[in-house]
């Protein structure tokens, strides 16, 4: 299943979740926050929540700064 991941094109194994998805591309442990067509994921739904093909995801974290 072809998606869009941070602006880029991927392949996703269909039925993905986005605990899976995080999984499979190695950045689980770096995101704080995702959205789906422009819309938060809570964090507590990621491991339900799957995305359609054509979907256009976007991984976010967090950096300090000052």
């Amino acid at each position: 299943m072809l998606v869009i991941i941070n602006g880029e094109e991927r392949q996703i194994a269909p039925n993905s979740t986005i605990k899976d998805i995080l999984r499979q591309i190695g950045i689980e442990d770096k995101v704080m926050a995702v959205a789906v067509n422009m819309q938060i994921v809570k964090k507590e739904q990621w491991g339900e929540f799957r995305p359609k093909e054509g979907d256009t995801i976007e991984f976010l974290g967090f950096t300090g700064g000052g």
